[in-house]
């Protein structure tokens, strides 16, 4: 019983998260109904579609953390029935203060998105998580959902009626979750203010978060401007407009786990690299306010690579914080929120400043463009730590020198088998090794064979620091730029006794068998 309650994970958690946005975007989908009754300026609409995007943003972080804390049965469960009651306040609501009130407590429904990618990558393996992710994130077609039904419901029965059938549906979900979420899942104790310490000074945490901002939060923001955005600036009829509006969340949402997928394969920074690529062209497609035609072309191009971008960035939170899953997941996944809720405020003030949207898409081109050049950086920081750690792993002496034979960087290994401490050889020429042992000329055939073939190896007696001499077998390699010249000497070398003592003691070992 126990395995069939957590392979029910994943469809329950996702159908949470799709009721969850469905939620979440009840007012944007429903504005061009709601302000036929209730007088909005266009400041005043700008504010309430995007206010729920700001508890729905800051309160990730402490669901990604209870999360963790207490499981995902008891925050979905909870979560619902709070939602019941800002849900019918904005049933009857009748000004925009009831508006902003109601809509900033529903922006607990975009907060659900903590929940499960803090949970189900406990049920399956760390290969997995990118498509796991992706599949959990799919529950973002809630917001196509409501943005293509809610006006057709609106349409028969009016807004209000329309947003209260959604109590029904909240009550079925927060009873599902009771009855089925997994009451044993793994828990992890570790203090909030622990954890938080743990992260917050690693650089990989905040740029991820940037990725994020604007992934999601592009994906955020068309999703709640474009309902009305379609109606006011292109004349479309508003279940035209939601239905355009639902294409582009469905593209988003369904293409997500292709990301992750793609991120379970190949090298993340690569495919981010093609989508921050994809938004920048877009962003400038956008920004010459072209016709309705390619208005949609680029869009669509937004949507599909933002949706490919958001598969791939939850597959780098586990595999760099898998430790603090639940908290930099929350962290991540409120900078995705806000990078929804301060773009629809940005485009409504530069639209009224200037009469048009170009600065506001020029500067999401922009971003996308600062990401592109950070995920360069990082990609190549990476390669640079993996060979870092093969340096410092492994178990031969390893010294580089600059061009005059100056010692740069030495590994681990080299202090076990010298006696010398980094800070006692950096800056100084490795003749402090000479054993006396070779001539003048055995060092000029060394370097003559490393001039001319780029590397020597053979024996060499050296001198640890306590005075003992000892026999290592080296290899001296030149290091060429691309351009071909010399940048770097490396000499990687293991002590011959040492090794023949550990071979004597396997053979000896072996005697037993």
């Amino acid at each position: 019983m126990q395995v069939n309650v957590k392979t029910f994970q994943l469809p329950l958690q996702t159908l949470s998260l799709i009721v969850g946005f469905m939620v979440w975007v009840i007012i944007s989908a429903l504005i061009p109904f709601i302000k036929e009754d209730i007088h909005l300026t266009s400041s005043q609409i700008a504010i309430v579609t995007a206010i729920p995007v700001v508890l729905g943003s800051l309160l990730r972080i402490p669901i990604g953390y209870w999360t963790s804390r207490f499981g995902a049965r008891y925050l979905f469960t909870i979560s619902f029935i709070v939602l019941l009651f800002p849900v019918f306040y904005i049933s009857i609501a009748n000004s925009f203060i009831d508006l902003l009130i109601g809509g900033l407590f529903i922006g607990i429904s975009g907060a659900l998105f903590s929940i499960g990618v803090t949970s189900l990558p406990k049920y399956f393996p760390k290969e997995r998580h990118g498509f796991i992710n992706g599949i959990y994130a799919v529950g973002n077609i809630g917001t196509a959902v409501t943005t293509f039904t809610a006006p057709i419901a609106a349409s028969y029965l009016g807004w209000q009626m329309a947003v209260k059938l959604y109590l029904i549906l909240m009550i079925f979900i927060a009873i599902i979750n009771f009855l089925f979420g997994d009451k044993n899942e793994p828990k992890a104790i570790t203090p909030l203010k622990e954890q938080i310490l743990a992260v917050y000074k690693n650089e990989k945490l905040w740029f991820i978060s940037l990725f994020y901002f604007l992934t999601f939060g592009v994906f955020v923001t068309f999703t709640i401007y474009l309902p009305n955005f379609l109606v006011d600036y292109y004349g479309l009829d508003k279940v035209d407009a939601g239905l355009r509006t639902a294409g582009f969340i469905a593209l988003a949402t369904f293409i997500r786990p292709l990301g992750g997928w793609l991120a379970d394969k190949f090298n993340s920074f690569k495919i981010l690299m093609a989508v921050f690529t994809a938004l920048t062209l877009s962003g400038i497609l956008l920004a010459f306010n072209p016709t309705l035609l390619y208005y949609t072309i680029g869009c669509l191009t937004i949507s599909f690579f933002a949706g490919i971008g958001n598969g791939v960035i939850f597959k780098l939170v586990p595999l760099y914080f898998s430790k603090q899953a639940g908290i930099v997941n929350g962290l991540v996944s409120a900078m995705g929120g806000l990078g929804g809720f301060f773009p629809p405020l940005l485009l409504s003030f530069l639209f009224n400043v200037t009469g048009h949207y170009a600065i506001g898409y020029m500067a999401l081109s922009q971003v996308a463009m600062a990401s592109l050049i950070i995920v360069i950086w990082m990609f190549y920081q990476d390669k640079l730590s993996i060979a870092h750690e093969i340096i410092n792993y492994t178990p031969q002496g390893i010294f580089v020198t600059d061009l005059k034979g100056n010692i740069e960087k030495v590994n681990p290994a080299f202090t076990e088998v010298t006696g010398y401490a980094p800070e006692e050889v950096l800056g100084r020429n490795p003749r402090i090794f000479k054993s006396g042992k070779h001539s003048s000329e055995f060092y000029e055939k060394l370097w003559q064979s490393v001039i001319e073939k780029g590397y020597w190896k053979g024996q060499i007696w050296n001198r640890k620091k306590n005075g003992k001499l000892y026999l290592v077998w080296v290899t001296i390699n030149a290091i060429k730029n691309n351009g071909g010249e010399v940048k770097n000497y490396v000499a990687m070398f293991s002590e011959i006794q040492e090794a023949l003592e550990k071979t004597r003691e396997i053979k000896n070992d072996s005697f037993y068998f």
